[in-house]
């Protein structure tokens, strides 16, 4: 198959496509299209600056050198070329006539979108004969939006989970679903520890899922239940509350842990 992948230039996207790309390129045509951030233009809380300086800035500025220099398995962005079968793109603008152009003349199998910066419309979506993937970093139909662990970890659910899904229109976050995955929630981690487990098993169901695709089966999925919940960005007031009831939005040294332990 041809695979193209839509993914964001962060820390956790880039752990997923670690344990994606070298399995995934073993049998099939591989594509990395990458988005710079997500959602709009807007003036974050000061937690949120801090998550992003440490899921972008750091990872991708000052950390993702040494990790090209270092013999780990894990790779920096720039170092995924040898998985792939054209160069690695930034694309912000996917739903571009342009943009769509581009990929229809790359006529990909199957798309699998892994925290992509923007909402596929209808023309990217209609291109591939397998679909679109996404892995959802929540539990749907519960939580729809962003940073939907953050909002479990804050309703005090006792466990988080990720959702595989299609994506079959240009509403968010409302097709079938194929997979759910879930771990116990901990009071004692951050919400980016949270997330980076996450996708530990939510890579393992994306590949479950091409695998099967590669033997041309149909996955099962079933149709959400309806839900008109929305999540959207913490504002500095829902950041502070997550905080004061003990919870971290990440844990310095439990990030350099997991940055030495994968990459270094």
């Amino acid at each position: 198959m041809k695979i193209l992948f839509l993914s964001n230039k962060d820390l956790a996207s880039n752990f997923a496509l670690n344990r994606l790309l070298p399995k995934v390129s073993k049998n099939n045509e591989v594509h990395l299209w990458l988005s710079a951030k997500v959602g709009k233009n807007s003036v974050l809380p000061k937690q949120l600056t801090s998550l992003k300086f440490f899921e972008q800035d750091l990872f991708n500025e000052v950390l993702s050198p040494l990790i090209v220099k270092s013999n780990n398995a894990y790779k920096a962005f720039d170092d995924f070329s040898c998985f792939l079968s054209s160069e690695l793109k930034e694309i912000n603008q996917i739903n571009s006539p342009e943009i769509v152009d581009i990929l229809a003349d790359l006529s990909p199998d199957l798309i699998i979108s892994i925290r992509y910066g923007q909402i596929l419309k209808e023309a990217v979506i209609n291109l591939p004969k397998k679909g679109v993937l996404n892995l959802h970093s929540g539990i749907l139909p519960k939580y729809k939006g962003v940073m939907a662990t953050f909002w479990a970890l804050k309703n005090n659910d006792c466990e988080v989970g990720t959702t595989l899904h299609t994506i079959e229109n240009g509403s968010i976050d409302t097709g079938r679903i194929i997979k759910t995955s879930k771990m116990k929630s901990r009071a004692d981690k951050s919400y980016l520890w949270h997330v980076l487990e996450l996708y530990k098993q939510g890579s393992l169901d994306i590949m479950a899922a091409i695998e099967s695709l590669e033997r041309d089966e149909l996955l099962h999925s079933e149709a959400q239940e309806e839900s008109d919940l929305y999540f959207t960005f913490p504002t500095e007031i829902e950041c502070n509350d997550f905080e004061n009831s003990g919870f971290n939005i990440l844990d310095e040294q439990d990030y350099m842990t997991f940055i030495k332990d994968n990459y270094l």
